[in-house]
Parts: structure tokens; C-alpha cells; sequence
């Protein structure tokens, strides 16, 4: 018990614990709108766009919290509905647009973070740092998880629908165009609330694996949801208690035991996993044999 309960009595590992619990079911949770909707690369562009403006609110109002959350806002709306207006007026796709968008915001990023000075470390916001995790950082990331979480509860059914039939969502009345503005917000609302965690580099991983990793498990959309959310937490605070006591990485702590839970549901899901696909292989082979 000493190895569960010596971390938690550290004031920094608190802050911590609370932010890979908060991050992690809120991650999990919105991590199933992107893998139903098959977007995880989107999220991945809109994860290092967030990059110049967090560096633009440090340049003008200083290394705050505040500064950060509001830039990196600011810079995710810009790219993701850029990438969509450049791809209306033009003959671009929208994932064209999409990654010259976010290549060119990731740069930007990294260039102006350079020049602020060496009381900012690049990599924090690169990689995160969950363990500078600080009181601010706490609340921003419960209210952000809590307005996300109750917003797509309240709206999931009629988001699913425009996700899968939009035709027919409009047809019922649903605002599709509007769903999908809001479920666009809400999921860079819970990236940026992730960055003190994971950073924008390793965001995607938190944001589209749990979920992966439940639908290889169950056909069941409520279970997705909230399994993907369970998932997220549990994943992210075993991570952090695991790189405490083997001085190892926060935050790729997190992706990589999300990685491995991945990897076993992958290898032992019966009816989407390996297992199956090997039993079906041998099947075959079998059927395959001529009788003598």
C-alpha cells in the first residue's frame, strides 16, 4: 500500500494525479466522437496548431496560464475553421488544408517559443509537464472536462445521427452544421486542457486511443463512451504512479501504458482482435486441406 500511498501524500503529485484523472475520463470520453467519425488525424494537425498561440499569449501577456489556454484557443479555431473555408473556396480537400495549416502553425510555434527567451522551455509544451501542474491548472482542467462531458452527454444522440446520416438529421430538424461547430470547439476546449499533461505532440495519443481501445472490445456505443473515459483515467493515473517510482517520463508514461492497453485489447479481443482473426486464418487453412 505504501507504493499507492506515498505519491498522493506529495503536494505536486496531487495536482498531478488530479489532472491525469480530470484529462484523462474527459480525453477517453471525447475520444469516441473521433473514432466513430474516423478523425484521428485531424485532431492530431489541430493538436500542433495549438503550438504558436500559446507562444503569441506568452509574447503578449506573459507566462500565465491564462495567456496560454486563450492563445492556443485562438490558434485552434483559426487553423480548423481556415482549413475548412480554404477548402470551400478552393480545390483543396479539407485534410490538404488542413495539414499545410497546421505545419505552418507548428513552425511558427516553434520559432516564436525560441525567441521568448530561456525562462520558457520549448519542450513543455511539446511534451507537457504534468507535474508543474498548478492550482490554476486544476480548476481549468475540471471545469473544461465537466462543460465538455455534460455538453456531449446532453447531445450525443442527435450528433451521432448528423455523424452517420446527415441527410437524415436535417431532415428530423438537427442542426448539423451547428452540432458539428460545437462538437469542433468542445474538442480543442479538452486538447488545450491537455497540453499541461501530454503536450501537443503526444496529445493525439490521449485524445483517440482509449476509445480505439474499447471499440476493439464492444459493440456497445454507451460503453464506448463512458468505457473510453474509465479507460483515459485509470490509464493516466496508473501512469503517472508507475513513473514516479521508476523516475520515468510523465507524460510518455501516459501514451505508452495507453499504448499497451491497446496492444491487449488488440491481441485478446475475441471478435475483433487478433485472437479471431488467427482462428479464422486456421479455419480456413483447414477448410481448405483436401480429404482423402
Amino acid at each position: 500500500m505504501d507504493w499507492l500511498l506515498e505519491p498522493i501524500q506529495i503536494p505536486h503529485m496531487q495536482r498531478a494525479l488530479l489532472v491525469g484523472l480530470l484529462a484523462g475520463f474527459a480525453n477517453g470520453y471525447v475520444s469516441a466522437f473521433v473514432v466513430l467519425k474516423k478523425s484521428a488525424l485531424m485532431v492530431g494537425s489541430l493538436s500542433h496548431s495549438l503550438l504558436p498561440g500559446i507562444a503569441i499569449g506568452v509574447l503578449v501577456a506573459g507566462l500565465t496560464p491564462a495567456s496560454a489556454f486563450i492563445g492556443a484557443l485562438v490558434a485552434g479555431l483559426i487553423v480548423g475553421l481556415g482549413s475548412l473555408l480554404l477548402s470551400r473556396a478552393s480545390r483543396l480537400g479539407h485534410e490538404t488544408a488542413l495539414a499545410i495549416l497546421y505545419t505552418c502553425a507548428f513552425a511558427a510555434g516553434v520559432l516564436l517559443l525560441s525567441r521568448v527567451g530561456d525562462n520558457v522551455d520549448l519542450n513543455q509544451y511539446l511534451l507537457g509537464n504534468i507535474l508543474f501542474a498548478s492550482d490554476a491548472d486544476v480548476v481549468t482542467v475540471f471545469w473544461v472536462s465537466a462543460i465538455a462531458i455534460t455538453a456531449l452527454t446532453a447531445l450525443r444522440r442527435p450528433i451521432i445521427v448528423s455523424l452517420f446520416e446527415p441527410s437524415a438529421a436535417q431532415a428530423l430538424g438537427i442542426p448539423v452544421r451547428w452540432l458539428n461547430l460545437l462538437l469542433f470547439g468542445l474538442l480543442i476546449l479538452v486538447l488545450i486542457s491537455t497540453l499541461q499533461a501530454v503536450g501537443c505532440i503526444l496529445a493525439i495519443g490521449l485524445m483517440v486511443t482509449p476509445a480505439a481501445t474499447v471499440y476493439l472490445l464492444t459493440d456497445n456505443t454507451n460503453a464506448l463512451f463512458w468505457g473510453g473515459g474509465l479507460l483515459g483515467a485509470v490509464g493516466s493515473v496508473t501512469a503517472l504512479l508507475v513513473a514516479h517510482h521508476f523516475n520515468l517520463g510523465p507524460s510518455t508514461s501516459i501514451v505508452l501504458t495507453l499504448g499497451i492497453f491497446f496492444a491487449l485489447a488488440y491481441v485478446l479481443s475475441p471478435k475483433y482482435g487478433l485472437a479471431r482473426h488467427l482462428r479464422g486464418r486456421s479455419a480456413t487453412s483447414r477448410a481448405a486441406v483436401p480429404t482423402p
